[in-house]
């Protein structure tokens, strides 16, 4: 580990909360709506995945997972020197009458919330729309709270919490990163 870096979860509590955050979704459930996972892109796509595995042990049946890409559907594109790069929006499934859990690794601002929205929502029109997020780091903009939640961890506003997960990096862990060695 980096000096400044601080390891908040490792691979094994990691995947004790996405299987705590599967049971809520679960137990959760409002009607009989079709279940459906869409990750963003990039780190939440595999904790969908993940999500998805656990769910079907809950549920009893396959729960598919789709990825969303905000790159469009951000505010601050106009900012950046370089163009966006675009990784695409994968739902193989139709979100009109779904309840879709919308997944993300770390939720700050609100903003990615925002984004990820407008961009399920421009496929169709879901019956109901939940949140669950790994981590929970307080600060927002926008008006979004999260209906699951791995962890809550307080958090300088100038602190980065980066979620490492496989098969996007080699490890799952969540580290806090200093202001200071950024």
């Amino acid at each position: 580990m980096n000096p400044g870096e601080e390891q908040l979860c490792d691979a094994p509590t990691m995947a004790e909360l996405i299987a705590a955050m599967a049971e809520r979704i679960a137990s959760e459930r409002q009607g009989d709506e079709p279940l459906r996972l869409v990750g963003v892109r990039s780190r939440g796509f595999p904790i969908a995945g993940r999500l998805s595995q656990a769910l079907q042990r809950l549920v009893g049946y396959h729960v598919p997972v789709g990825a969303v890409d905000i790159t469009l559907y951000r505010d601050d594109l106009e900012g950046g020197e370089r163009w966006p790069v675009l990784h695409g929006t994968e739902i193989p499934f139709d979100v009109d009458g779904a309840e879709i859990v919308l997944v993300d690794d770390v939720l700050f601002t609100g903003r990615t919330v925002r984004a990820a929205l407008n961009s399920i929502c421009d496929l169709g029109r879901p019956a109901r729309v939940r949140l669950a997020v790994l981590i929970d780091r307080g600060h927002r903009e926008l008006p979004v709270q999260p209906d699951v939640v791995g962890r809550i961890i307080d958090t300088q506003r100038g602190e980065h919490v980066r979620v490492r997960v496989a098969p996007i990096d080699d490890i799952d862990e969540v580290i806090r990163i200093s202001p200071l060695t950024l």
